[in-house]
């Protein structure tokens, strides 16, 4: 993984997808070596009986919320040059690390028996239901992005995570056509080893069906307004460390003080990022319809 010195301004036509699809890949986000390092990191954290954070379902899934916190290996991701300023332009440099998610998803064997995608339960949903539920379907914009990566092989089978472009705009649910599972239109991304996936809270989505006889194995990675909760437990022990850099510390969760301590204004804690996206961009990050 690269520094944040090797970004780049982010690319006009990826902006202009995201805002007409509700996602977009991005090309080569990581390294083929680091992919290794980070799929060798997620199969040992899985083999540990450690509880806290864990992440279970009754199909089988399992993982980590916090990975971060839990590997050094994955903290590379939280400031990736490849896909930070995609992040910063689509919703602004005011963002924190909402949650890192760590997912694996064991193959469907023949004629295995699913409780989540089948017709009464097809899984298609959005993200942060509760502000869904607490303001209302019409007034929900856009507060969050996923950056998904996907570490395992990328089979036309493996299950990865499907999309509904454009619903992003939408204000009311997906429709599912009685006896299906996918809602007309839908997607599997094309999407690369070492691409990342991104996508927001109002995008309809579903994980796909693993039938390819290995474990899918993802990382999720979400970033959102600082004035909006984390997911994931808090991380103290990541801030008191001093080998983070200071946009490394405002996306883990650094809060609005000054040096001595003392509370700052408002806003002041995401100075380190705002900072570097004038360096990087002369213009600012665009505000989500």
């Amino acid at each position: 993984m690269t520094t944040l010195d090797t970004a780049s301004p982010p690319d006009p036509k990826v902006l202009d997808a995201f805002d007409r699809d509700g996602f977009v890949v991005l090309r080569d986000a990581i390294t083929p070596s680091w992919r290794e390092q980070a799929a060798a990191a997620a199969m040992r954290l899985l083999a540990d009986d450690r509880t806290l954070g864990r992440d279970r379902s009754v199909d089988g899934k399992d993982g980590f919320r916090g990975i971060v916190a839990m590997d050094d290996t994955f903290l590379p991701l939280v400031t990736n040059p490849k896909v930070l300023p995609t992040l910063v332009a689509l919703l602004s440099a005011n963002l924190h690390l909402m949650s890192s998610n760590l997912i694996y998803m064991p193959s469907i064997p023949p004629g295995g028996k699913r409780t989540i995608r089948v017709p009464e339960r097809h899984g298609w949903h959005r993200d942060m239901s509760s502000a869904t539920r607490d303001l209302g379907t019409d007034v929900v914009p856009r507060m969050s992005i996923k950056a998904a990566y996907f570490l395992s092989d990328l089979t036309p089978d493996a299950g990865v995570t499907m999309v509904l472009p454009g619903t992003h705009t939408d204000t009311g649910p997906v429709t599912v056509p009685a006896g299906a599972i996918d809602p007309p239109g839908a997607i599997t991304p094309d999407v690369g080893p070492c691409d990342a996936f991104l996508f927001e809270n109002r995008t309809w989505h579903a994980g796909g069906l693993n039938t390819s006889g290995h474990p899918r194995l993802a990382v999720m990675m979400q970033y959102g307004y600082r004035w909006l909760a984390p997911v994931d437990d808090p991380t103290p022990q990541l801030l008191d460390r001093r080998d983070l850099t200071d946009i490394e510390q405002q996306l883990l969760g650094h809060p609005d003080r000054n040096p001595d301590g003392s509370v700052a204004h408002e806003g002041a804690g995401a100075a380190p990022l705002r900072t570097w996206w004038k360096h990087l961009n002369a213009d600012p990050a665009r505000s989500p319809e």
